[in-house]
């Protein structure tokens, strides 16, 4: 059995910074990670390596520096990376980063792809399920308990608004993990050594052009362009403090909700 992982060099969110102009994260401002929900992703497929007999490869798009983000996941258990790198692949969006990875997936032999449920620098949710639009085949979404597997398919708890489904796919499948799916665990000493040591496969465009074509990739081939970057302003509560309830603190109250029209007046 061979599942493939999809993860993303993501930046440390609380201290990122913006470029308003060119309407994008400035990715130089801040440290790297692997995207929380990535780890999941991870996870869930090392448990399932650990019941039956699958390989793991971990699958990202990026610069030459998310070869990191690779050799982090073979420490936490993956067996092998491939980084996707080429100049052509910048500025893509979700459509086009959808598009580029498919196209590298359609290289590969799998059974399974488990991706995390969004990134934590888009919040999009829309990678995953538009790579299984692309290469044509089920997926399960918002998945926060993986019921059971086997050789054919699988059977998971997909949490959707308010309501829980128990939905069932058979290979090749792919499916997206929310943080409550599991715990991910921490690499090894040996992982971690043995990490060092990995070759990671690295692609370009021309190693996946037969998949794609080049008006599909970068923001040539990118449909959605950002007009404007605004931070909304830090909201504050206010409050008073009154010491005993007396007729002032009555009337200051119900001007307050009458001014805020919560209360009518009579």
């Amino acid at each position: 059995m061979k599942i493939i992982v999809l993860i993303k060099q993501v930046p440390d969110m609380e201290k990122v910074r913006f470029d308003r102009e060119k309407g994008r994260i400035d990715r130089s401002s801040a440290g790297t990670e692997i995207n929380p929900f990535d780890l999941n992703a991870l996870e869930a497929a090392l448990q399932i390596k650990e019941k039956l007999n699958a390989s793991i490869t971990a699958l990202t798009m990026g610069p030459p520096q998310a070869e990191e983000a690779l050799r982090e996941a073979i420490a936490r258990g993956a067996d092998e990376g491939i980084l996707l790198t080429d100049m052509k692949f910048g500025g893509s969006d979700v459509k086009a980063t959808s598009c580029i990875l498919s196209s590298a997936i359609k290289k590969m032999e799998y059974d399974l792809i488990i991706a995390g449920i969004q990134t934590v620098d888009g919040d999009t949710g829309q990678v995953g399920p538009e790579i299984a639009g692309y290469l044509g085949i089920p997926h399960i979404s918002n998945v926060e308990v993986i019921e059971k597997y086997n050789e054919d398919s699988i059977e998971a708890v997909s949490a959707v608004w308010e309501s829980r489904y128990l939905k069932r796919g058979n290979y090749p499948v792919l499916i997206t993990v929310t943080k409550d799916v599991n715990s991910p665990r921490l690499p090894s000493f040996k992982n971690k050594m043995k990490a060092r040591k990995a070759e990671i496969v690295k692609w370009s465009y021309e190693d996946i052009s037969e998949f794609i074509e080049k008006e599909k990739i970068g923001a040539k081939g990118s449909p959605t362009k950002v007009k404007k970057i605004e931070m909304p302003p830090e909201s504050t509560r206010e409050g008073r403090l009154y010491s005993q309830c007396d007729e002032k603190a009555v009337m200051d109250i119900l001007s307050v909700l009458k001014e805020r029209k919560i209360l009518k007046e009579a």
